[in-house]
């Protein structure tokens, strides 16, 4: 069993458990607003019997005193009895039992103000924890509110408004300035820039023509729009995102497990040691007394905090990383990335653009870097290489090459008017005079290939994968954070160099594939510093599976990178890397706070409930104070500002293609 097998194992337990310990989840994911949580409604309602009681005593209606403070207990307790013994009946104790035991001997005992207060207060902390979750739940979904009630279809030649419900794939769909689209699909006429802030969390508007993918929830600008479906509403881009975090989200990090862990035994532990009180008491002095005083340390070590300090962060701060881009699936990966302190970064499509240029031309004497173009282009016209669709950008003329093949890792042959000719790398085609203009590209970190016409070498095309723009302040960033940060490619060492040394990463792995950068991320996970891999999600797939933590780029509509990485970053924006750490580490610290202060609450009030010092009444109201700022300390997770913290490259970088240079 591998690594990940053992996880994905324990990840279904925990799936399945956070299923049966969370039964209201359904009913709360529509609130808008507290008073629409039952447990809050409940709690007041308690409250104000309770007060009333209070009032009425205080003016000689004990009676009535006596009725309210039952009817405030009834209440209160509705919101958490029911619930223990379904779980009871199920096998499963928890906190509401503690609560539950501590309510009905207090009232046993005659205290019945006393348990409508523990009802009371219990009742508003759950309904504040449903609130909580519900909310920032409730802002994840929200993202699928970006899908437009209604879309624009041309029919049998016909325009037809319909419910996006209603598209089918291969539909075309009509979308005019200004509006969203409904899913996903490709341009098929038409040209604009989308706004895809509020999906990829990228500021600046994307151009989209002809032939380029579009994603749901994008908002048109300035263009009409022709766009073939690819996906129904309910599979595209957008319900994907939300499916997988809602389905991610109870994948416990180490803490949260570490919470778990301390109070699944906890609860039997307290259980038993009130009883040892109440019976050694009784032995040895009042029984009355003793078993008040076990009925209060029952409650005192209720890890009530404890069990509600992790979830309430993790949902809050996975459901603000998605506003901003960054999609973080469940609470394993939201640590891992709190955590990781080595970054593998893949260099095509992650460090660069993947949009290779041409940036040099060596013409042999007696020819001209126009013709050196235009005859590769005719060979490139019939490949689907990148590097071909730079060489057919740069050239001027195509013309027309028959017999065209390709010589797999080598390059390609054809025939022009009789000529033959050779387009392909250096070691395939010789060189010669041109040695020296091929180690000057490969030294500025292009690849070279040569054209070779009748057995003679007439030309060398450099073609570069440029930097992003973003790429080196990004690097510089991690660094200055400490990170230590390596380049895997599959580039040749020279190239990758070049880049790298632009980049500011001075660790770089070349000639790499992809089952090598899998050991090498294996190698440096094993070093004992948490790793993360990030890729393009597709050539790096196993690299990302290996890793800690797999980060993908760019991974808007693709099912490849979602699936297998641990985050996926939806724009191409680099920047939003650090931030996306930064937000993780916010993260972390904010869960230790919380299950620092539910163990040290529980480790002050036993003793002193113990003691006699704390009444039941008193040790409750402790108890909820705590939670309640364990849930606002842990909302705080979810007030993120943008994460993409480094400001936007102001230019780019210095080399420029040799299409602009002519």
């Amino acid at each position: 069993m591998t690594r990940r097998d053992a996880e994905d194992e324990d990840h279904v337990d925990d799936v399945n458990a956070a299923r049966d310990d969370d039964d209201d989840d359904d009913d709360d994911e529509d609130v808008d607003h507290i008073w629409q949580v039952r447990e809050i409604r409940l709690g007041v309602l308690s409250g104000v019997l309770l007060l009333a009681g209070f009032l009425l005593g205080r003016a000689g209606q004990e009676g009535w005193e006596l009725g309210l403070s039952i009817a405030a207990l009834v209440a209160g307790g509705a919101t958490f009895v029911p619930e223990t013994f379904e779980k009871l009946f199920k096998g499963k104790i928890g906190v509401d039992l503690l609560m539950t035991i501590g309510a009905a001997g207090a009232t046993v005992l005659g205290q019945v103000e006393e348990a409508a207060t523990l009802a009371f207060l219990y009742s508003l902390s759950e309904g504040l924890e449903e609130y909580s979750v519900a909310k920032t739940r409730k802002g994840l979904r929200a993202l699928l509110d970006l899908v437009p009630r209604e879309a624009t279809v041309r029919r049998d030649g016909t325009e037809l408004v319909v419910d996006p419900a209603e598209l089918v794939v291969g539909d075309r769909m009509l979308v005019k300035p200004g509006e969203r689209l409904a899913t996903d699909g490709i341009v098929r006429a038409g040209r604009t820039a989308l706004d895809t802030s509020a999906i990829t969390g990228e500021s600046m508007p994307v151009e989209a023509g002809p032939g380029d993918e579009v994603f749901a929830g994008a908002i048109n600008g300035t263009g009409a729009l022709e766009v073939e479906v690819t996906t129904t509403a309910e599979n595209n881009s957008l319900a994907r995102i939300v499916h997988i975090v809602e389905s991610e989200q109870s994948r416990k990090g180490a803490t949260q497990r570490l919470a778990d862990k301390i109070a699944k035994p906890l609860v039997p532990g307290i259980l038993i040691a009130a009883v040892l009180i109440a019976v050694l008491g009784a032995i040895v002095g009042d029984p009355g007394l003793w078993l008040q005083r076990a009925l209060v340390v029952v409650v005192a070590a209720s890890p009530c905090a404890l069990a509600i300090s992790v979830p309430v962060t993790v949902v809050a701060s996975i459901g603000a990383a998605s506003k901003h881009g960054v999609l973080v699936k469940g609470g394993a990966a939201l640590e891992t990335l709190g955590t990781v302190r080595t970054i593998a970064l893949d260099k095509t499509g992650t460090l660069t653009r993947n949009e290779p240029v041409v940036i040099d031309v060596a013409a042999a004497p007696g020819h001209t870097r126009e013709e050196v173009l235009s005859l590769a282009a005719a060979l490139e016209a019939r490949s689907e290489h990148p590097l071909a669709r730079a060489i057919l950008a740069a050239a001027d003329t195509v013309p027309a090459a028959e017999a065209v093949e390709a010589v797999t890792g080598a390059g390609l042959t054809g025939t022009i008017t009789g000529q033959v000719l050779r387009l392909g790398r250096p070691g395939w085609v010789e060189p010669g005079t041109l040695a020296a203009d091929v180690t000057r590209m490969q030294q500025a970190g292009a690849t070279a290939v040569l054209l070779e016409v009748d057995g003679a070498v007439i030309g060398a095309i450099g073609v570069r994968d440029e930097l992003r723009p973003e790429a080196a302040d990004v690097v510089a960033d991690l660094r200055a954070q400490g990170y230590t940060v390596a380049m895997l490619t599959g580039d040749n060492a020279t190239t990758a160099k070049a880049l790298a040394a632009d980049a500011g990463v001075t660790q770089v792995h070349a000639d790499l594939r992809p089952e090598d950068k899998s050991r090498l991320v294996g190698q440096l996970r094993d070093s004992g510093r948490a790793t993360a891999m990030v890729g393009d999600g597709v050539n790096d797939a196993p690299a990302l599976a290996t890793a800690d933590l797999g980060v993908a780029m760019g991974a808007m509509g693709a099912d490849v990178a979602i699936e297998t990485a641990d985050v996926a970053l939806m724009g191409d924006d680099l920047r939003l890397l650090p931030g996306a750490f930064a937000h993780a580490r916010r993260t972390r610290r904010i869960i230790l706070q919380n299950v620092v202060l539910s163990l040290v609450l529980i480790a002050i009030l036993i003793p002193l409930a113990f003691a006699g010092v704390l009444g039941l009444a008193a040790v409750v109201l402790v108890h909820e104070i705590a939670e309640v700022f364990v849930i606002a300390n842990g909302v705080r997770a979810g007030r993120s500002k943008d994460l993409r913290t480094i400001a936007a490259p102001t230019a780019a970088p210095a080399a420029t293609p040799v299409a602009a240079q002519s």
